[in-house]
């Protein structure tokens, strides 16, 4: 009996409750540590709808850009007015097929035409003048040879009368005085004759110095006048090439002075295609690489000709032209899209494009916490781009998820947390 009224003894030691004040404690610890160790962190709370995720993947990065370009001539042919004047008549439209050396514009200039006149009648009055001194040169010549022909004669006649009294005087016939007279009237015509000869030798020289010059200046008139007649015809202006007008800007009455570019001739031989593309490529664009792109279910090839070095409002221009065949149909300023090939595929890994880029340049995003319930900006370094890709040197691997969307409304956060 007395064992049965002994009292049982409660058993010492942790309590069902005392594990609810132990679980509670720790909780209270947990959210003190997370509380401290992110008090340097800035959040923000997001709505994850409202937002893009991407995932890091690993695969083929293809080094391309997509651009658009307008379909050009071959080539283009400025028409510039080589002679000024009033617009007299348009005898070919815009758009019109045109032949090398067929007048599209005339024109007229009525100082030319005065010019023209006073030109002509300046050459008549040089002609004139040049045939009246040859037949005053061919006058003088003649009377020049019967001046010399009637010296000869005198010479023949008092060397004749010289001999006949020289004769006299070695037979005493006739007095010394009268000897000598004979002698000297011959030997003043002999002089006589060799002055009438350099004096027409000199003359004759005087006048063909004179016909010479006159010739000269006649010929200078000429090509003048021939020059005016080419500025006369200059009012006529003709298509260089053969092509199509593509634009003729003077109405009939308008004035356009020497040297206005009026109009263009397009040359329809072949056509290239003339693109835009943001000068963050420019080191990278260069002469030959090739562009494609597919129309009615074909692919068109293309090689880039030329690269403009001119970069204006951050762009820069490149002229692209076909390998083998041009579509169907093709027209001045059609639009296509090409796939522009930087470089040869190879393996990377990648991060879709997004919005992200304009606010981070590409040197940090937001990740993903392995929960999904929040992200946290990391600092990565993107490399080439192409329209749907970056390529990540460094900073995300694959698998990870990343906010590509704009980060406008992010502020200056280092975490978002998810509603």
């Amino acid at each position: 009996m007395e064992n049965m009224d002994r009292k049982i003894e409660k058993k010492k030691g942790l309590k069902r409750k005392h594990f609810f004040w132990i679980a509670g404690g720790i909780v209270i610890v947990f959210i003190l540590f997370r509380i401290i160790s992110e008090a340097g962190t800035k959040s923000l709370l997001v709505d994850r709808d409202k937002i893009t995720i991407s995932s890091v993947i690993s695969g083929q990065f293809n080094d391309y850009i997509r651009i658009s370009g307008q379909v050009e001539p071959i080539a283009t042919i400025y028409l510039d007015a080589e002679e000024g004047g009033r617009v007299k008549e348009r005898l070919i439209e815009e758009g019109a097929m045109v032949k090398a050396g067929e007048v599209i514009l005339k024109l007229e200039n009525r100082t030319l035409y005065q010019e023209i006149m006073l030109s002509e009648s300046d050459l008549a009055q040089k002609e004139n003048m040049l045939r009246q001194t040859r037949i005053s040169f061919e006058n003088q010549m003649i009377e020049t040879r019967r001046r010399i022909l009637q010296s000869q004669f005198e010479i023949q006649k008092k060397k004749r009368n010289f001999k006949q009294q020289e004769a006299l005087y070695n037979e005493r016939l006739i007095p010394a005085e009268t000897w000598l007279q004979a002698k000297e009237d011959f030997e003043y015509a002999v002089q006589e004759q060799l002055i009438n000869e350099q004096k027409a030798k000199n003359d004759s020289m005087i006048m063909i110095s004179e016909m010479n010059l006159l010739t000269d200046d006649l010929a200078k008139m000429r090509r003048t006048l021939q020059l005016v007649y080419e500025r006369l015809d200059n009012l006529n202006v003709k298509a260089p090439v053969d092509g199509q007008l593509g634009m003729l800007d003077a109405e009939i009455g308008q004035n356009i002075g020497q040297g206005t570019r009026i109009g263009q001739i397009n040359v329809l031989t072949n056509y290239k295609v003339q693109a835009m593309i943001d000068e963050h490529y420019i080191d990278r664009v260069r002469h030959g690489l090739v562009g494609s792109f597919e129309r009615q279910e074909k692919t068109y090839h293309l090689n880039v000709r030329k690269v403009y070095p001119e970069v204006r409002q951050g762009q820069f221009k490149i002229d692209l032209v076909f390998e083998n065949e041009n579509p169907e149909n093709i027209r001045t300023g059609q639009t296509y899209y090409i796939n522009l090939e930087l470089g040869l595929p190879e393996n990377a890994i990648m991060l879709p494009r997004g919005g992200f880029f304009q606010s981070t340049g590409g040197q940090w995003v937001f990740v993903l916490d392995k929960s999904g319930s929040f992200a946290t900006k990391r600092s990565v370094r993107l490399g080439k781009q192409n329209p749907q890709y970056y390529e990540v040197i460094e900073g995300l691997q694959p698998d990870e998820q990343v906010i590509t969307s704009g980060y406008e409304n992010f502020g200056d956060n280092d975490k978002l947390i998810f509603n």
